[in-house]
């Protein structure tokens, strides 16, 4: 029988071994990054200077996050995937686009405190929330429309809208596709969720977090984790906006706990930020996702494919860390990541801008044959 002395020993040694992996996959550039565990929420949002938010620019955003008629069909709109209502995202492991369509590969994240994440998407593809707000309006399968022209066309057709991008705008040509996104991106930047039993713990409410909860921070950290879930959103270490926090997903996939996850949940079918670099070191690479609101927003992973935060815990220390972890470990760790739930903004459903006598929904089949040749290109 092994010794517990030695057996401790060979723990200790895995440990050290599963960080030296992480902090080589997670190597910025060459740039030593200092890691710090978490922090207090932050007090603003980043904003971007040619984008200023007013209350007239937060209110369109809204309006144009919540219309379908910014869809081909005009009944998929932004707040379709990214319920506004709920936890920002829709529970479905891949999301259903214009015409029934499956949506990308991809499980929708949460909207809610994205204006936090240095660049958006699964694989970091755009660097800012303007850019990623123009993804799905003209993806195929997403929103469906086939350019911005027929996007900006669209809305001209509505009074309301008219005169509310002039307000914001002004008069010179005040709907434009760049217009949209910036308006969107701006009542994104609303959705915020601050004062989770873990900020009042840092702010110093120690009775604010259970024993379960502090035994599994602490857990957290003696498996290394904030090598990649570091900084107040557990997601980067203070990366510049516009600048990618990425990880390899799974680290070890060959891993003999690891390697039955990747088969049942198909882990490694999608190519990561290969698909925007082409480059073989990026394959199944991932922007590292945030920890807060994460025990709200099941299923998990870059394709939904886990069902509970305890086997998302589960596949994540075995594929990234090497390691088995015992019910109590996986008990606390949950404990822990419920306790940076925070509170979520009161929405309500805006009035959307109508087109009195008429509707602007005739030119559909015109646009779904542009569509489909697009696609064909």
């Amino acid at each position: 029988m092994e010794k517990a002395g030695s057996l401790h020993a060979r723990k200790r040694h895995r440990l050290a071994a599963a960080r030296t992996v992480l902090a080589a996959a997670v190597g910025f550039g060459g740039i030593a990054v200092a890691f710090a565990f978490g922090g207090e929420f932050p007090s603003k949002v980043p904003v971007p200077a040619n984008n200023p938010m007013t209350p007239q620019k937060i209110s369109l955003g809204k309006q144009l996050f919540f219309d379908p008629r910014l869809s081909l069909t005009g009944d998929v709109s932004c707040e379709t995937c990214h319920n506004v209502m709920g936890n920002g995202s829709d529970g479905l492991p891949l999301s259903f686009g214009v015409l029934g369509r499956v949506d990308t590969p991809r499980h929708a994240p949460s909207v809610f405190n994205a204006a936090f994440n240095t660049v958006q998407f699964w694989d970091g593809r755009a660097d800012s929330l303007e850019a990623q707000a123009k993804g799905p309006i003209l993806n195929h399968v997403e929103m469906g429309m086939p350019n911005a022209a027929d996007l900006v066309k669209r809305l001209q057709e509505i009074p309301g809208y008219r005169d509310e991008f002039r307000k914001v705008f002004g008069d010179k040509d005040p709907i434009t596709f760049d217009h949209v996104v910036q308006a969107i991106a701006t009542y994104e930047r609303t959705l915020v969720t601050p004062d989770s039993p873990y900020d009042r713990y840092v702010k110093g409410d120690k009775a604010a977090l259970s024993s379960s909860a502090i035994e599994g921070m602490k857990t957290i950290r003696s498996f290394g984790c904030e090598s990649c879930h570091a900084g107040p959103m557990f997601d980067n270490p203070g990366t510049p906006m516009g600048t990618g926090w990425f990880q390899k997903f799974p680290v070890q996939p060959h891993n003999p706990v690891c390697a039955k996850y990747v088969q049942k949940y198909h882990l490694m079918d999608d190519p990561g930020r290969f698909d925007v670099t082409h480059k073989a070191a990026d394959m199944h690479v991932f922007k590292v996702p945030s920890w807060r609101n994460v025990a709200l927003e099941a299923p998990y992973f870059q394709n939904g494919s886990v069902r509970t935060l305890q086997t998302a815990v589960r596949v994540m220390a075995a594929c990234q860390l090497g390691l088995t972890v015992t019910n109590k470990q996986v008990s606390d760790i949950v404990s822990f990541l419920d306790s940076l739930t925070g509170k979520f903004p009161k929405e309500t459903m805006p009035t959307l801008p109508e087109t009195p006598n008429t509707t602007i929904m005739m030119n559909v089949s015109r646009l779904q044959k542009v569509a489909v040749e697009n696609e064909k290109k």
